[in-house]
């Protein structure tokens, strides 16, 4: 194997510090909007576990009808 200099070791402080950058930036953001995301499936989740149980109560009622 040779040992080529990579084109990519000069840029691979930048890249580094656009990611700390991103980070720190999204820190005030990030948090809201993972509450905000939690939330939101928090209430599909049991908007779904509600109706199944409705479904799951009426169906035995179906047959019942004289």
């Amino acid at each position: 194997m040779s040992s080529q200099p990579d084109e990519n070791d000069d840029e691979a402080p930048s890249i580094l510090e656009e990611a700390k950058a991103a980070k720190a930036s999204e820190k005030g953001n990030g948090s809201n909007r993972t509450r905000q995301l939690m939330t939101g499936a928090a209430i599909g989740i049991g908007s779904a576990a509600l109706v199944a149980a409705l479904l799951y109560a009426n169906r035995s009622r179906k047959g019942d009808k004289s």
